[in-house]
C-alpha cells in the first residue's frame, strides 16, 4: 500500500454508529447458501477421508510476521494430525491481491486454504472501487486463526490520561488533535477512525511510513495518539516512551490488564478496534469440510504450547464456527461501510 507522510488527512464530523441493519442478515444467507448445493451433496464421510495429499495454506502474512509465526504453529500442528504435509506459502502485498492470485485457480476439495486478515474481507470492499475479489462471492469462511485488540498509546509525558482526555480535548477543539498510523487506510488509521465515529468528533490523521516511526513520533509527541498492539506498541510502552491509556475493546486485556477497557469510558463506550486473520477456503468447499478444519485447529489452539505461544505474541483466541465467522464478518463489513463513508475515505 503507497502510504504518504507529508500532508495530513483531515476527517470530517461523524455521527455515533447505529446497530447493523436488518441487510446483514441477507448478507449472511447469501455468504452460506452460495455452497449449499455442494453440502447437500457431500456427506461427512468426505470430511473423515480427507487430506488425501499435502495441504498448501497461502497467506497474506509476511514471512517472519506475528500471523506468519502463529499460523506455522498450527500448520505443523495440523500436518501431524492430519498424516500429510501443510504447507505455508506467503504471498504478501495488494491487500491481499497476490494472496488471492496466487490462490484464483485452487480447487474446492480443502487442499488449498488462503489466510486473510481483517481488512483483505471487510473494509477493502469500500476503500477500493474495484477489487479483483469479492469476500462473499469468492471466499467460505472456515475460522479466525488470531484476533489483536488495539491500545490507545499516547507519550509518557502526554496530558492525555484517559481515552475520555482525548475525545474531551477533540470536541472542544475540533481538529487541533493529532492521531497517527502506520498509512492511510491502515489498520491503525480505520480502527482511529472508528473511534471518531462513535464519539462524533474530528481530529487530524498524520500517516508514517513504518510501525517504528510512527512509535517514534509519539513518544516525541510528534503526534498526540495512536492506535496500536502489543506486538507493535508492546516494546516500547514496556520501556516507559509511550503509556498505553485504553485498550478499544470493552474489558481489559489480559497482556495488560491495568489498562481500562472502554467499558469504564463515559464517552467512547461503543469504540472497538481489532485485527485479525482467518482461515478460507474456495467457495463452493463442503461445509462439512470446513467444519471439520475448524474443529482441528480449535482443538490444537486448546493445547498448552499453542495457548503459551499465542500469549507470547500477544494474541487473543477468537473462536468462531464458519457460520458464525461468516456472520461476524458480515457485520463488520457492514459497520466498516458506514464510517469510510462518513471519512470520505477512497484509496484509489
Amino acid at each position: 500500500m503507497k502510504t504518504l507522510c507529508g500532508p495530513c488527512l483531515v476527517t470530517p464530523a461523524h455521527t455515533p454508529l447505529s446497530s447493523p441493519s436488518p441487510l446483514s442478515r441477507r448478507q449472511v444467507m447469501a455468504w452460506s447458501l452460495a455452497s449449499t448445493a455442494a453440502w447437500l451433496h457431500t456427506t461427512p464421510a468426505v470430511a473423515n477421508t480427507w487430506p488425501s495429499k499435502p495441504v498448501k495454506i497461502t497467506t497474506a502474512a509476511s514471512t517472519g510476521s506475528g500471523p506468519d509465526v502463529s499460523l506455522r504453529l498450527v500448520a505443523e500442528q495440523l500436518s501431524r494430525r492430519w498424516g500429510q504435509p501443510v504447507i505455508v506459502d506467503n504471498k504478501p502485498g495488494g491487500n491481499g491481491v497476490v494472496a488471492f492470485n496466487a490462490t484464483r485457480s485452487a480447487t474446492s476439495d480443502g487442499h488449498e486454504l488462503i489466510h486473510l486478515d481483517s481488512t483483505m474481507l471487510t473494509s477493502n470492499v469500500h476503500l477500493y472501487s474495484r477489487l479483483p475479489y469479492d469476500p462473499l462471492r469468492d471466499f467460505a469462511p472456515i475460522r479466525p486463526t488470531l484476533q489483536t485488540d488495539f491500545f490507545v498509546a499516547v507519550a509518557k509525558d502526554s496530558p492525555f490520561k484517559s481515552i475520555d482526555d482525548i475525545v474531551q480535548a477533540a470536541l472542544t477543539a475540533p481538529d487541533r488533535v493529532t492521531y497517527g498510523s502506520w498509512g492511510l487506510g491502515s489498520p491503525g488509521h480505520l480502527g482511529a477512525l472508528r473511534l471518531l465515529a462513535a464519539t462524533n468528533t474530528r481530529m487530524t490523521h498524520v500517516p508514517y511510513k513504518e510501525i517504528p516511526q510512527l512509535f517514534a513520533a509519539v513518544a516525541t509527541g510528534e503526534v498526540q495518539w495512536a492506535l496500536g498492539s502489543i506486538a507493535s506498541a508492546g516494546p516500547m510502552e514496556k520501556s516507559g516512551r509511550i503509556r498505553f491509556v485504553g485498550v478499544a475493546a470493552p474489558q481489559p486485556s489480559p497482556f495488560a490488564p491495568g489498562v481500562p477497557g472502554m467499558a469504564s469510558s463515559a464517552q467512547a463506550k461503543a469504540f472497538v478496534a481489532n485485527a485479525w486473520f482467518g482461515l478460507f477456503a474456495p467457495r463452493s468447499t463442503p461445509k462439512p469440510l470446513r467444519e471439520r478444519i475448524a474443529t482441528d485447529i480449535t482443538e490444537i489452539l486448546d493445547t498448552p504450547d499453542l495457548t503459551d505461544r499465542y500469549r507470547t505474541l500477544g494474541y487473543n483466541r477468537l473462536d468462531q464456527k464458519p457460520d458464525e465467522f461468516g456472520e461476524y464478518i458480515a457485520r463488520e463489513t457492514q459497520l466498516w461501510g458506514r464510517v469510510i463513508a462518513e471519512a470520505k475515505l477512497k484509496l484509489d
